[in-house]
C-alpha cells in the first residue's frame, strides 16, 4: 500500500468512545480487507475527526455509521485501484467459511497470493492457483466441498471442474478491467469480502526504481 495517510472529517457530534469503537468496527470491513501487495508502512494512518459544528449529535445514529462506511470503502477501493502498477481491481467473496474470520483469512491469502495476481494480470483463468490460496491459507477448508465463480461462471464445484465449464468463457471474462472471484467453502455460514489488484511487471519497474 506504500504509505497510506487517511483523514476523515464530519462536522456531527460523536461522543469519542462511540466514535472510536465505530471507526474501528468500520475499518475491518473497509481498509483492513484491502491488499496491494501485502506490505504496509510504519506511518500507516487513518483518523477520523467529528468537531460537532453542526450541533448535530450523531451517536449511535444508523445513518451516520451507513455513511461514513460508505466513504471509507470508496476511499480503500482507491487505494487498491492506485496500486503500482496495477491494470484490474479484483474482488474476491468468500463463503461458506467456518467462521467470518476465517472466511477473510481464505480471501487475504487469495488476495496476497503472488501466483493467483500474476494470472490475473496474465488473464489466466488459473483456478488451481485459488484452490493453492485456500489450502495454504491456515483455516479450515475440504477440497471437496469447494466451489469457485470467476464472475457467474462456475468453474468448479465439490472440489472438481464444473461440467459446464468452458474455458473459453472465463479466459473472456478475465480480459475484464473488473474481477469477481467467488469462493465458497461448503463448511458454514462465515462469509468476507477482500479487495485486491493485479501483479503486473509495471509494479517490479516501480520499486525496483528508487530507494526510500
Amino acid at each position: 500500500m506504500a504509505t497510506m495517510l487517511v483523514y476523515i472529517f464530519t462536522d456531527a457530534r460523536v461522543e469519542p468512545p462511540a466514535l472510536q469503537a465505530l471507526l474501528a468496527e468500520t475499518c475491518e470491513r473497509t481498509f483492513n480487507c484491502i491488499t496491494v501487495d501485502s506490505d504496509t508502512s510504519t506511518s500507516d494512518s487513518l483518523m477520523l475527526c467529528a468537531t460537532g459544528a453542526a450541533g448535530v449529535d450523531a451517536t449511535g445514529h444508523a445513518g451516520f455509521a451507513e455513511a461514513l462506511h460508505g466513504v471509507m470503502l470508496d476511499l480503500a477501493h482507491q487505494v487498491v485501484r492506485d496500486g503500482e502498477g496495477a491494470t484490474k481491481f479484483v474482488e474476491i467473496r468468500v463463503t461458506g467459511a467456518a467462521s467470518d474470520g476465517e472466511a477473510k483469512t481464505h480471501g487475504m491469502s487469495i488476495a496476497n497470493s503472488p501466483l493467483v495476481k500474476t494470472a490475473i494480470a496474465g488473464e489466466d483463468p488459473n483456478w488451481g492457483r485459488i484452490v493453492m490460496a485456500v489450502g495454504k491459507s491456515g483455516a479450515a477448508a475440504d477440497r471437496d466441498r469447494l466451489s469457485i465463480r470467476f464472475g457467474d461462471i462456475l468453474v468448479a464445484e465439490n472440489g472438481w471442474v464444473s461440467p459446464s465449464y468452458r474455458e473459453a468463457d472465463a479466459a473472456a471474462y478475465m480480459k475484464g478491467q473488473e474481477i469477481v472471484i467467488a469462493v465458497d467453502l461448503g463448511l458454514g455460514s462465515g462469509a468476507a469480502t477482500v479487495w485486491t489488484c493485479d501483479l503486473t511487471h509495471a509494479y517490479i519497474d516501480i520499486n525496483a526504481d528508487y530507494r526510500s
